[in-house]
């Protein structure tokens, strides 16, 4: 496919998340919880979440309009999740994609109460919003419930917080990691695959395809955060430091854990190759190496 014509799929589909996102969460007068909800619902980022969901949905046989209302229950969680991290009692960020936070826009209160609403909204959306036969509905709330859960994308937040100003190994790195960032990225592929209809075994391929690439997103946000600007990267750098958090980076050094990076992103091509997806979807294989060389 090549980078340029992979970026202009994922631009088509963060377009095409962007339009339907609007329709799911119109604006309402005088109703702060849902301005703040919009306010970071819609303030943009690469939707890759919801790209990897609509593109292992189409892959596998299956319609964008199919799997369209999961890709945006996506990206409605991610929302909440980046609201809550940026709160004073979590990761304390004042700025998320180049604005300020929600809690700094619209207060703490009303920022908690946004993510909250978006959580839920998801839920919503899977439930009245899907073309797919009920018990696949059901088979995807209950993936998604238990990717975000407190064994999922919460419990990686806990660890997230245990693990700073201590010295922890690499495995526990790796499964803080594999919980907070991996999860919801695993789910993706997963909800794809449900709306698409795919059998056991191609899922648990686009479940370790999913597994390493969300692996190597988070080594490479260890490697921006030191290496980037808060220009480029839209947020603080220098985060991970000023925490005293033990990353891929303060453990191996920025070259091995480039190293370590790009031997997740083989891995992954590794398992779309066993799913025959050389002709199906160059996009994929792309992602991977897009993941691998991003600056933000």
């Amino acid at each position: 496919m090549g980078m340029e014509s992979f970026k202009q799929r994922l631009s088509e589909y963060a377009v095409l998340t962007e339009n339907t996102l609007q329709q799911y969460l119109p604006e309402e007068t005088e109703d702060v919880v849902t301005e703040a909800m919009r306010y970071s619902l819609l303030a943009g980022g690469k939707r890759l979440r919801c790209a990897l969901a609509l593109e292992f949905c189409l892959a596998l046989g299956g319609n964008k309009e199919d799997v369209l209302p999961f890709a945006c229950a996506l990206e409605m969680v991610h929302a909440y999740s980046l609201i809550h991290d940026d709160l004073p009692c979590m990761d304390d960020d004042d700025m998320r994609r180049g604005k300020p936070s929600c809690h700094i826009a619209f207060g703490e209160a009303n920022a908690l109460l946004a993510g909250d609403g978006l959580l839920t909204k998801a839920f919503e959306v899977m439930v009245q919003q899907s073309k797919i036969p009920p018990e696949r509905t059901v088979l995807a709330i209950g993936v998604l419930a238990q990717a975000i859960g407190h064994h999922g994308m919460i419990g990686g937040q806990r660890m997230d917080l245990q693990n700073e100003g201590k010295e922890v190994g690499i495995e526990v790195i790796e499964q803080t990691n594999r919980l907070k960032t991996g999860a919801l990225i695993i789910a993706a592929a997963q909800l794809g695959c449900i709306a698409a209809g795919a059998d056991n075994k191609m899922t648990e391929l686009a479940k370790k395809y999913a597994e390493q690439i969300g692996l190597a997103f988070q080594i490479t946000d260890d490697i921006l955060d030191c290496t980037s600007s808060a220009e480029v990267l839209g947020k603080p750098i220098g985060s991970d430091a000023e925490n005293h958090k033990t990353t891929y980076v303060s453990v191996y050094g920025l070259e091995k854990a480039m190293s370590i990076a790009a031997e997740e992103i083989q891995k992954a091509k590794d398992a779309l190759n066993q799913m025959g997806m050389q002709e199906r979807s160059p996009f994929l294989y792309d992602m991977a190496d897009y993941i691998l060389s991003r600056k933000n």
